[in-house]
């Protein structure tokens, strides 16, 4: 496993184990892991990500730390708050995100993550030119994936 892999769990389970919410101190953390805090941050600057339903706030000084909270959401309001953080353009990377937690909390299917995922991946969007459209078009494909399943 991963030390990334290791370091979410552990944080995914602080946030299980504090009933949606973790305060998440950098260096105590990395020394249990046994890994640098820069690991820590990346990790949750990475995985803990409002596409992924995750909010996280930061103390800074002596004592800080940083609170991840998991934002409990109903199926119209994730698919809600999707719509809206999709933006006029979107990664390969940003929508398998998207689709993931769609997926994870059980708002689509895997069956429904696998069709959009191939809906607006690279390979079905390889014919758009120039390249640096295929993000535009892959947000408005995605749009429109998440108003579909709004009805």
């Amino acid at each position: 496993m991963l030390i990334t892999d290791q370091i979410a769990k552990l944080i995914e389970q602080m946030i299980e184990d504090g009933n949606g919410s973790a305060n998440v101190q950098r260096n105590d953390l990395a020394q249990s892991v046994g890994c640098v805090p820069s690991q820590i941050s990346y990790v949750i600057s990475s995985r803990f990500t409002p596409e992924r339903g995750y909010k996280t706030e930061s103390r800074r000084g002596g004592g800080g730390y940083i609170r991840i909270i998991r934002v409990p959401m109903t199926r119209d309001q994730y698919l809600t708050h999707f719509f809206y953080a999709v933006g006029d353009s979107l990664s390969e990377a940003e929508a398998e995100a998207y689709i993931r937690n769609l997926c994870d909390n059980g708002v689509i299917s895997q069956r429904e993550a696998r069709i959009i995922k191939s809906s607006v991946s690279g390979a079905s969007l390889d014919r758009i030119r120039p390249p640096e459209g295929r993000n535009m078009v892959r947000a408005d494909i995605m749009r429109q994936v998440l108003m579909a399943l709004m009805s």
